[in-house]
């Protein structure tokens, strides 16, 4: 089984209305270049420029019986693809970043939305917004066959906790809308979650003419040690450049599950009653 994901690395507009219209065609751009799954970076009705007044911050807010949503939902179904699509969502008390992923029939899969939030005390930080409080793992749909699938969003990646939690519940391919440098640092950190949790990391980012990003949109497939190989691999399998672009890459399913089966990292010889620390907040 081998899926292609498409990276959407494209610009958005403050104007959700353009994002709507420009989400579509680079999702029709993505399923003629062969695609199984199209993946949005972060915060996309609004392209990650959000009020920080209340009353303002709530009119960009979207529900999840928006004509954006509806859009994208139909829009799966038309073109036989999964679409994973964010937004800023409307909630209560604060709105929430959120990720939705349509499956190739329209349903959907799951709603995430981000856990660890971006506040900073800063003035322009994601302290308006309010946090997640639950990761979701979801069997997906594809015409090439089903995989388990689920997410983070951006600053999640920096808690190794989020993808353990992600692993832990049966995920294989981990989706990851992004707006932030990726540099030498945070693409480590993928690596390093996609090695020690056996799972496949793909992250969306914004280009490098979007405020504060810098493409490299990456896809590490976990995969560290194959037969044929003496020593190890690198499991960054795609990494973009800083231009814009719609992206399609390959993951190798099957050879993820025969690593999985055979290798020892991830579930094997963990000894989860030393860890409880882990989850005091001392």
């Amino acid at each position: 089984m081998k899926l292609k994901i498409a990276f959407l690395q494209i610009l958005p507009t403050k104007n959700t209305d353009e994002n709507l219209k420009n989400g579509i065609e680079a999702c029709k751009e993505a399923k003629n270049k062969g695609a199984d799954i199209a993946l949005f970076p972060e915060m996309w009705s609004i392209g990650y420029q959000f009020s920080h007044n209340e009353a303002e911050l709530k009119t960009q807010a979207l529900s999840l019986d928006s004509d954006y949503l509806k859009q994208f939902s139909e829009l799966s179904k038309e073109l036989d693809m999964a679409i994973a699509i964010t937004l800023l969502e409307a909630h209560e008390p604060k709105p929430r970043n959120t990720i939705c992923l349509f499956d190739r029939h329209g349903k959907l899969v799951y709603r995430y939305s981000k856990v660890h939030i971006c506040d900073f005390g800063e003035e322009d930080d994601e302290g308006v917004l309010g946090a997640g409080d639950e990761f979701f793992v979801e069997t997906l749909d594809t015409k090439e066959g089903s995989i388990q699938v689920g997410s983070m969003i951006c600053y999640d990646r920096e808690f190794p906790e989020s993808a353990r939690v992600l692993m832990l519940k049966g995920a294989e391919l981990i989706l990851v809308p992004n707006a932030c440098p990726m540099e030498i640092n945070r693409l480590s950190q993928l690596r390093g979650r996609a090695y020690e949790n056996m799972c496949a990391i793909a992250t969306c980012n914004y280009p490098a003419n979007h405020p504060d990003c810098n493409g490299h949109s990456t896809l590490f497939d976990g995969v560290i040690y194959i037969p044929e190989l003496a020593g190890p691999r690198d499991c960054c399998v795609f990494e973009a450049g800083e231009e814009a672009g719609i992206y399609i890459v390959e993951l190798d399913v099957d050879q993820l599950r025969s690593y999985r089966q055979r290798e020892v990292w991830g579930m094997k010889n963990r000894r989860p009653e030393l860890y409880t620390v882990i989850s005091s907040k001392n």
